[in-house]
């Protein structure tokens, strides 16, 4: 099971065409990404209505820890999920899950990440109170997984995160956050102050700042290095994990759709026997992302990014709208591009294809020698027939 995030509608899209077989997303309230363009009561209903359209799940993150006032709101909100019929419901907070088992019977009961599932007994006992599935805490080593999944039922589901953002704190229970900002980042409004760039003062020196400094860009101290494991999924296949989880909804649908389709692509792989084929491994670099590492999977720890900046080998300039049997595609233009330049077409079904753009026509068939306005109509051939959400994209 491969589940891939969806921050909002485009994303979700992307997601559901490159391979994932379940998504997850949040609505308005509740859930940790609060920045992220979510979904409102009749998005959520539109969007479990498209993947189950095409077999794939939905679950709906309801992971937050709330308060008083925030729970007066929930019973609401959870009846109105157990209608609409999403596949599962995360969740991080036990009062969370007993209402949820009163309010939305009908719906699977995940655990998130939040909760710190360390051990069998933590899992045992979710299990027990109606979790059909349990999202591994970030910090556990394979072996221990394999341990936990030898002393579970075979009933209950082991999900852990494969890809993305890690966080400076134990399964993101930060207080930083708050206590800088005044944004809860257990309650999805986290404003990343460990992303941030620190000096040092010493207390009798007020006003002077020292910089913890690696290089001449200084030290972001608590900013960690990301997780990407897609050349070690047979190791968690066979410790028993059943789900792998992509972090990300607040990336991009380029981030989606690339991701989803490496670990796609690997996880079938894995599965029918095979290694990895070298050109998934490097599509990781082909999205924004910080230095890769393996967390604490592996042993040892995750390490982290002495500055603030990302890397990527490519940027995404049109999404293909249509296209016909000859390769003559209907684009959305997203960044500028121009005849006789080489770009990828990024396509769900086969590896990345290199093609040099040929004559470009604008909405109204005019030629233009480049595509230049975001979002504009393009017309031009391609080297195959791409279906709908395929991706042209340039190396940098």
């Amino acid at each position: 099971m491969l589940l891939a995030p969806a921050g909002d509608r485009e994303r979700l899209e992307m997601a559901l065409a490159y391979g994932a077989d379940a998504v997850y997303l949040a609505g308005k309230e509740f859930g940790l990404r609060a920045a992220a363009g979510n979904f409102d009561n009749d998005e959520l209903s539109s969007a479990i209505e498209l993947a189950h359209g095409m077999g794939k799940k939905v679950y709906v993150t309801c992971n937050t820890l709330p308060r008083e006032d925030e729970l007066l709101r929930l019973p609401d909100y959870l009846a109105f999920l157990n209608e609409a019929g999403p596949d599962a419901l995360i969740i991080a907070d036990l009062g969370v899950l007993a209402l949820a088992k009163r309010f939305a019977p009908k719906l699977r009961l995940h655990v998130s990440t939040q909760l710190g599932v360390v051990n069998s007994a933590t899992a045992n006992v979710l299990f027990a109170l109606g979790a059909d599935t349990v999202v591994l805490a970030r910090e556990l080593g394979i072996e221990e997984i394999r341990q936990i999944r030898a002393n579970t039922p075979s009933e209950l589901r082991l999900e852990a995160f494969v890809h993305g953002a890690m966080c400076v704190s134990f399964s993101g229970r930060c207080l930083l956050s708050n206590y800088m900002t005044g944004r809860d980042g257990n309650r999805g409004e986290c404003a990343q102050p460990c992303r941030w760039k620190y000096s040092l003062m010493e207390e009798k020196r007020p006003g002077q700042y020292f910089d913890v400094f690696e290089d001449d860009g200084g030290s972001y101290i608590l900013n960690s290095n990301d997780l990407c494991m897609i050349e070690h999924l047979r190791d968690l296949m066979e410790a028993g994990v059943s789900s792998f989880k992509i972090e990300g909804r607040m990336k991009s649908a380029y981030y989606a759709a690339a991701v989803t389709n490496a670990y796609r692509h690997a996880l079938d792989c894995v599965a029918a026997g095979d290694e990895v084929p070298e050109v998934w491994v490097r599509e990781m670099e082909m999205v924004s992302h910080r230095p890769y590492c393996t967390g604490f999977y592996l042993g040892g720890e995750p390490g982290q990014h002495p500055e603030g900046t990302y890397e990527s080998g490519a940027d995404i300039v049109a999404v293909v709208e249509s296209c016909g049997e000859d390769g003559s595609a209907v684009l959305t233009q997203r960044n500028k591009f121009a005849e006789g330049e080489e770009l990828e077409l990024l396509t769900p079904q086969a590896e990345p294809l290199a093609f040099t753009v040929g004559t470009l026509f604008d909405a109204e068939g005019e030629r233009i020698p480049d595509a230049r306005h975001p979002m504009m109509e393009v017309h031009t051939a391609l080297p195959v027939n791409a279906p709908r959400l395929s991706i042209l994209r340039r190396r940098r």
